[in-house]
């Protein structure tokens, strides 16, 4: 019984809060700035700096609500609390259900636990809500990879790559022959 109303409250809490959350806020400007950044730095350290000004972006979540369980959950994936931060992605998504950041983080996690399905879903989630998210790419290629979708993984890894061309995974970019470069 005492299960049943908790659940009950869960759910009704769950609504409410989803219907609370403001629109994310639109960064599609400075975004677009950045990935041009990137795209003509002469250097790895300047593509960097402009990689790392990109998760500032993605990272500014709707209302404060929203930022605490992100950070919440980002400080337990740091500590590796893999299950305590899957619950906070749970809880961003039930509450902000069209913030694409929810969604890259839960894959994130569920990467690192290696269950790829689930974060290919979720990266695909992530990516329906904001389509230049160069680490929702990335991380989209290499779960592809863990899922030995080679042919797949190597499309949107150029993907990635044609927005960031700095970006760490391009270590995993093959020829088309199957050559490593």
């Amino acid at each position: 019984m005492i299960r049943a109303c908790l659940t009950a409250l869960a759910l009704t809490s769950t609504s409410a809060l989803a219907q609370s959350c403001p629109p994310a806020p639109d960064h599609s400007e400075r975004l677009a700035q950045l990935i041009a950044e990137a795209q003509s730095a002469p250097t790895e350290m300047d593509g960097r700096l402009a990689s790392n000004k990109m998760w500032d972006l993605w990272a500014d979540a709707p209302d404060e609500t929203a930022q605490e369980i992100l950070d919440s959950g980002l400080r337990k994936r740091r500590a590796f609390d893999l299950l305590g931060a899957r619950a906070d992605f749970d809880r961003l998504i039930d509450y902000c259900p069209d913030y694409a950041e929810g969604y890259n983080q839960r894959a994130f996690v569920n990467f690192i636990r290696q269950d790829y399905e689930i974060a290919l879903q979720d990266l695909d989630r992530a990516l329906n809500r904001s389509p230049n998210h160069v680490a929702a790419l990335a991380g989209k290629a290499l779960t592809l990879i863990g899922l030995k979708r080679q042919d797949e993984a190597q499309t949107v890894l150029r993907q990635a790559l044609s927005l960031n061309p700095w970006l760490a995974e391009r270590q995993f970019l093959t020829e088309p022959d199957g050559q490593e470069l």
